[in-house]
């Protein structure tokens, strides 16, 4: 199963957990608000205010003194609903008990409103998230010195030849990691541990919360194979449902499948990887360093907007989303050539387009500009709801790519869309009012 045996060290099991938080950003939030755990609490709809509760209890107890250092003595009833909710926001995570619920990330707070109208409504808070993601990445990284950052709430991390990384198959060294990470935070994590980064990430999920799951190499047929297909990551609802097509609902059936046949089916780079994936098959490294692919910044706004109707308020919009993204890139030390932008519609359906230059830039100007080009490959007759701007392709400032950039590849565009794309594009004038 996978590779089992890490090359420089014949010895040794390879031996990669894969360690995710619980329910992190309301988990954060109950540490603030200990009143409200075991309680359905939905995290989204805004950003943070603190003084909004705040001022509420100075309101109801003005004999008394209320400060940040009394969040947890507000009592339950004083938290807004989401009954009362009204408005554009949308969940970024939610407890387990808004989760019995059908509530979850992604979805709209109006609708998670219809499926859960107690749970209690929180605003996002991305700067305390941030530090107790530093604050448990660190903990791991003092123990364990191979860690790839996976994103905010997630991490793997190669076991091997960590002291306690091959006892119990992982799990001494595990333990000690989420006691660790729960003396010094207050929040919980599980870890899956396997020979690789596939068969881990399914671990982790075994168990939550505050789970180990340990994956040893012959526990492929009786722990992994009765599973459903979307447990493996990277098998997306498309990807899914054609394989359900095809009568193959579990990775069970999967696996019984030839790679020929598989490559002939679904294309002969992801049928391959169909078949080895099926069979725990992944050689992938923990990677260390990785560099961004892209910088991107969005906005949804508090109500549709017109093209023409409200034509100051998104070219002011549209000019800060590229001023952002550019502070970002030069914040981080990085350039980039291929600048696109992102639009939601009012039916909720998604368009992008991008543009290749010949050259790397994060200059803001520049990415207006060509930004503006991209939207004039888009028929806007519908209102808007979500404004994005994205570079991608990005090097190094000081990279040999940036600094010679006629010696890689030239320019080219391309269009991407959820929708089927027209025969020919056309430039739309309506987009010049940006």
């Amino acid at each position: 199963m996978g590779s089992a045996t890490k090359p420089d060290r014949p010895g040794l099991i390879r031996r990669i957990a894969h360690l995710d938080m619980d329910a992190f950003y309301a988990s954060v939030e109950l540490l603030r608000y200990p009143q409200l755990k075991g309680l359905p609490v939905v995290i989204g709809g805004g950003r943070r205010r603190e003084d909004d509760l705040l001022d509420r209890m100075r309101l109801l107890q003005p004999e008394r003194e209320w400060t940040a250092d009394h969040l947890s003595e507000i009592p339950v009833d004083v938290f807004p609903r989401l009954s009362g909710y009204v408005g554009r926001g949308v969940i970024t995570t939610a407890t387990y008990a808004a989760r019995a619920f059908g509530v979850g990330s992604a979805m709209g707070v109006m609708k998670a409103a219809k499926l859960c109208p107690d749970a209690i409504l929180l605003p996002v808070d991305f700067a305390q998230y941030r530090h107790y993601s530093r604050t448990f990445k660190d903990i791991v990284l003092d123990i364990a010195p191979l860690v790839e950052d996976r994103g905010v709430d997630e991490i793997y991390i190669d076991f091997t030849d960590v002291p306690g990384g091959q006892r119990e198959g992982g799990r001494v060294l595990a333990r000690l990691m989420q006691k660790t990470i729960t003396d010094a935070t207050g929040l919980t994590c599980s870890i899956g541990v396997a020979p690789n980064k596939l068969l881990a990430k399914m671990a982790s999920e075994f168990n939550k919360p505050n789970g180990i799951s340990i994956i040893y190499p012959d526990d492929l047929e009786s722990k992994i194979w009765p599973l459903a297909c979307r447990k493996i990551n990277g098998i997306g609802p498309k990807a899914d449902e054609k394989l359900r097509a095809q009568g193959i609902h579990t990775i069970g059936d999967l696996a019984l499948k030839e790679r020929d046949w598989l490559m002939q089916h679904f294309g002969q780079s992801h049928g391959a990887w169909l078949h080895d994936a099926a069979h725990g098959l992944d050689d992938r490294p923990v990677v260390t360093d990785s560099e961004p692919v892209s910088m991107s910044r969005e906005t949804t706004f508090e109500k549709d907007l017109h093209v023409v109707h409200d034509r100051a308020a998104l070219g002011e919009i549209f000019t800060r989303l590229c001023q952002q993204v550019a502070a970002d890139l030069q914040r981080k030390g990085y350039v980039g050539k291929t600048i696109g932008i992102k639009l939601r519609f009012d039916d909720f359906q998604s368009v992008t387009r991008d543009h290749t230059l010949d050259h790397y830039t994060a200059n803001p100007l520049e990415i207006r500009q060509v930004g503006g080009l991209c939207l004039k490959r888009v028929d806007m007759k519908r209102r808007l709801r979500l404004l994005g701007v994205r570079v991608g392709a990005l090097v190094k400032v000081d990279s040999d790519e940036a600094l010679h950039p006629t010696s890689h590849k030239p320019p080219s565009s391309k269009l991407t869309a959820q929708e089927p794309p027209a025969q020919k594009e056309t430039c739309h004038e309506q987009a010049d009012l940006f």
